[in-house]
């Protein structure tokens, strides 16, 4: 699992395939989902050439 940690202190988890020089398709999910939930949508456009980049939004809760 990849997390980046923000100034406070929260580490947020993030899924980063393909290529680092392809063009980047950022899949931004809304509440209660996850980065889980765009696994389909981003394995289509990954076999496309696309680099796709999905993250958990922090939530209303410290985690």
């Amino acid at each position: 699992m990849t997390f980046v940690k923000t100034k406070d202190g929260v580490n947020i988890f993030y899924k980063d395939w393909g290529p680092k020089t392809a063009q980047p398709i950022v899949f931004h999910h809304g509440w209660p989902l996850s980065a889980d939930d765009w696994d389909n949508q981003m394995l289509f456009f990954l076999g496309e050439g696309f680099r796709v980049v999905a993250f958990d939004r922090r939530g209303p809760w410290p985690f």
